[in-house]
């Protein structure tokens, strides 16, 4: 599909488009506009893989749109890990072996680590029935426990609670204890109750896990309070962004930026059919790009629930967002979208860098106390209809 065609619906105008990130000025740039927008992956419904927990259902058409969204957004801080954010995807050109990988996580199969499958269980321990609707926050939650049991990507995934980021908590989840350190150089950047723990006869040997950050957030009780709308258009400027989880009641989307007062999304209501991955190991992935003309919807029309997503590959890009954070989202605002604090509040309970359970298991039984897990679920669901 030729470039001016799939973007015609857009309007011819001055003002910038960003995606990701990155800024494209529509009058001289518009195949580049499409070369990004077509390089996400883009994970929709799909029919016929197998059933879910073995007599579950084979297809998640109607029910699985956050899923899809919440892989979406994985997905992106995936490609920013391995391939970079201004890798591009082109049909029938050969890919990267780290590409097919990160495609191998998202299939439709039970034993993928972020397959339907996996995250519809994970989701079984609050409750949540395998073919029953989730909101933002819970996808966060289920997200979070999967990426324990991921060893290649090993990354951290920070949740935050009360709408607020706790910068000393970040910090200690991320910086992990390693074999081959070269030095110890890196214990002074640990809090002293971290390096308590992670002391070794040779020094502190500490190397920065990737960051996943995702913020759950209300912006408002019905719909979205428009004092939060340029602080939530500047989070889509930030190098760092990995987009919004939100939409509609029971009617979720990936939003990935902005053009004026409209947002730009990546649609999951499509249904297609179960793609599986060749004996090669790679992935006719086709069907994994979205080639239609950008969705686009006003601000105004999302519903408050929403959350965004940040990735942070090495301490300075955490460093620089929290810059981005004080100077852009907390600028003369009487209401913050959140709060960005330095240390743990004193009335929480302590922080607790998330680890893997001592047990081999699958699905549901990962969770070890999903009371703790979804105990805050509630507050941040998109409202039913």
């Amino acid at each position: 599909m030729e470039s001016a065609e799939y973007l015609e619906e857009l309007p011819e105008t001055d003002e910038p488009a960003w995606i990701l990130g990155r800024q494209h000025h529509l009058k001289t740039e518009k195949p580049k506009l499409l070369s990004d927008i077509r390089a996400r992956l883009w994970f929709t419904y799909r029919r016929k893989f197998s059933p879910i927990g073995g007599t579950g259902p084979s297809s998640d058409a109607g029910w699985g749109c956050m899923l899809r969204c919440g892989q979406m957004m994985l997905a992106q801080a995936l490609i920013c890990r391995h391939l970079g954010r201004d890798w591009i995807w082109e049909e029938h050109k050969t890919q990267p072996e780290e590409y097919h990988k990160i495609l191998r996580c998202f299939l439709d199969r039970k034993d993928c680590c972020y397959s339907i499958h996996q995250m519809a269980q994970m989701g079984v321990g609050e409750g949540k029935s395998i073919g029953e609707w989730f909101g933002p926050n819970t996808v966060a939650q289920v997200l979070k426990k999967l990426a324990l049991f991921d060893e290649w990507n090993s990354l951290a995934v920070y949740v935050s609670m009360d709408n607020t980021v706790v910068i000393e908590d970040i910090k200690k989840m991320c910086w992990f204890p390693t074999q081959n350190c070269p030095g110890s150089h890196c214990g002074s950047r640990l809090p002293r109750t971290v390096l308590s723990r992670y002391k070794t006869p040779g020094g502190f040997c500490c190397a920065w896990k990737p960051l996943l950050l995702i913020i759950p957030l209300r912006l408002g009780i019905n719909h979205i309070n428009p004092v939060y709308i340029d602080a939530f258009k500047e989070c889509f400027k930030m190098p760092q962004s990995l987009g919004a989880l939100g939409g509609k009641p029971n009617n979720a989307y990936y939003f990935i930026g902005f053009l004026g007062n409209e947002l730009i999304y990546l649609d999951p209501h499509t249904t297609q059919t179960f793609v599986d991955s060749e004996e090669t190991g790679l992935v006719d992935d086709r069907s994994f790009h979205c080639q239609q003309a950008p969705h686009r919807m006003r601000i105004m029309n999302l519903d408050p629930s929403v959350a965004l997503g940040f990735f942070c590959k090495e301490e300075k890009d955490f460093d620089h967002w929290c810059s981005l954070v004080q100077k852009e989202i907390h600028k003369q605002q009487s209401l913050s979208m959140f709060e960005l604090v330095e240390k743990h509040p004193p009335h929480w309970p302590p922080f607790i860098p998330p680890s893997k359970p001592e047990v081999t298991t699958t699905g549901a039984e990962l969770i070890e106390s999903t009371d703790k897990l979804f105990e805050l679920e509630e507050e941040f669901e998109i409202l039913g209809v």
